[in-house]
């Protein structure tokens, strides 16, 4: 793998060296568009609005729109803005992971430190590992300011970026049934429920399948045949509108 960013996890006075990895990769199917008469790709071309003539790479700059002009940013530019994130994953303050609603997270990345002997690594996977607990930091990957948090995954410490509060819309809008009441009935029928479809997380467990039946559809379309596809079985539909029966009959369907 190739690193993606190198500089330094910092948590009180100890500084580590380390690189980023992207601890990710995507499991769909990556599809060029072809033009449906000859099968040619179709390239995407930087186009100059005024003179409809394409621009070379190395004249496209960034710009930023402001009081009807544009103010133009270099690498510099960007570096100023927070010179001291830019090289270095700064521990403010360590949190319960359990705390962080999913909604917050983004990607994730592998640490690297720069030495396999580097004591203050090792330190920190044993110290978050024991108090359960998680680094809250910010640092600059790709001119964009970052919040994360430093988790340990076996023996790598794994930062993972997630969304700042701004980022989540507000649940305002949205047009939300009044408060319904639910009887104890129905819900000590729900909770069991979920007390029998209960169990370890294992993501081990699920695959894309979606994208494995489509490269199997590629592959025998490749070679003139027709791909055999499973039909969905309808879901049986319960005869009763009552949510307490419908929660018994899951009961028994899982059982």
């Amino acid at each position: 793998m190739r690193s993606i960013w190198k500089g330094s996890l910092g948590f009180g006075l100890v500084s580590i060296p380390v690189k980023l990895f992207s601890a990710v990769q995507k499991s769909s199917l990556d599809f060029d568009m072809l033009d449906g008469r000859d099968h040619s790709r179709i390239r995407f071309q930087r186009i100059n609005e005024q003179t409809r003539e394409e621009v070379p790479y190395d004249k496209i700059v960034k710009g930023y729109k402001l009081d009807d002009d544009y103010v133009i940013m270099n690498d510099q530019d960007f570096a100023d803005a927070a010179p001291e994130k830019s090289k270095v994953i700064e521990i403010e303050s360590f949190v319960d992971m359990a705390e962080v609603d999913p909604m917050f997270y983004e990607t994730s990345y592998y640490t690297e430190p720069d030495t396999k002997t580097n004591k203050a690594y090792a330190l920190l996977i044993q110290a978050l590992t024991q108090s359960k607990k998680a680094g809250l930091a910010r640092f600059v990957l790709r001119s964009t300011e970052s919040l994360c948090i430093v988790h340990p995954v076996k023996n790598v410490l794994v930062v993972t970026t997630i969304r700042f509060g701004q980022e989540i819309r507000s649940t305002e809008d949205l047009n939300l049934p009044d408060k319904i009441e639910v009887s104890k009935k129905e819900l000590d029928m729900g909770m069991t429920l979920i007390t029998q479809y209960a169990e370890k997380f294992d993501v081990s467990k699920f695959k894309d399948e979606y994208s494995s039946q489509l490269l199997q559809i590629i592959k025998d379309k490749s070679k003139g045949k027709r791909a055999t596809v499973k039909k969905l079985k309808p879901q049986a539909k319960t005869s009763s509108d009552d949510l307490y029966e419908k929660l018994m009959q899951s009961l028994k369907k899982g059982a």
